[in-house]
């Protein structure tokens, strides 16, 4: 199979931040013995991660309000009255 690259995988997420976020996440995926959705077992699993971003089978997505919670570690901003 040919080389992943980094434009590859770009046509498919919003930018390198968001890249290296969910590469990171799906190769701790696989080292934990997550199911393949490619077919090459050749690789390592940071290969292997990057080879899904690049054919669409994995996505990345933002987590809800409910997900995070009502607490955020932002504080809103208030002026002096």
């Amino acid at each position: 199979m040919a080389r992943v690259t980094v434009e590859d995988c770009l046509e498919r997420v919003e930018n390198r931040f968001s890249l290296v976020i969910l590469a990171s996440k799906r190769t701790k995926e696989l080292k934990r013995g997550a199911p393949l959705m490619v077919r090459d077992r050749d690789n390592r699993e940071v290969v292997m991660a990057l080879r899904e971003i690049a054919a669409a089978k994995v996505k990345s997505r933002m987590p809800s309000q409910e997900e995070l919670g009502e607490k955020s570690d932002v504080a809103p901003s208030s002026k002096p009255d």
